[in-house]
């Protein structure tokens, strides 16, 4: 088993790895069609497998076009990864789709509609009196 310290300067590095082979190596234009982001890289104590978060801007058909285009690199990446970065062995690579940031983004707004609308703390007098009958 790797230390703690160790796995996640693994997984900054795969991180680091995969952006520079998303930017310029990949010639899957399936891959091309939503703005593809790593989010965060989640790599198992025993170095063998690394789960890679993608966080995929743009429509529905474009974001499963993407990671029909990730999950058929996987290979490629791997292969990148072992030539690029001297482990023992490659580890085994999953994209996961993350929408945290768009959850991140709705609840936002959702935020910044209240702060423009607040609720007025004047209640009608006839309102409180039926609430309190």
């Amino acid at each position: 088993m790797a230390t703690g310290r160790r796995v996640s300067r693994i997984a900054a590095l795969i991180k680091r790895e995969v952006s520079q082979i998303l930017l310029h190596d990949i010639k899957d234009d399936r891959v091309g069609s939503g703005m593809v982001s790593i989010t965060d890289v989640d790599v198992s104590g025993d170095l063998q497998h690394a789960k890679i978060f993608v966080s995929i801007y743009g429509t529905e058909a474009a974001r499963q076009e993407t990671m029909e285009g990730l999950r058929s690199a996987r290979g490629y990446v791997r292969s990148y990864l072992g030539q690029r970065i001297r482990l023992r062995r490659t580890p085994e690579i999953v994209f996961v789709e993350d929408r945290s940031l768009e959850r991140g983004d709705k609840i936002l707004s959702l935020i910044n509609q209240v702060n423009q609308h607040p609720l007025s703390e004047e209640v009608d007098r006839s309102e409180q009196d039926d609430w309190e009958e």
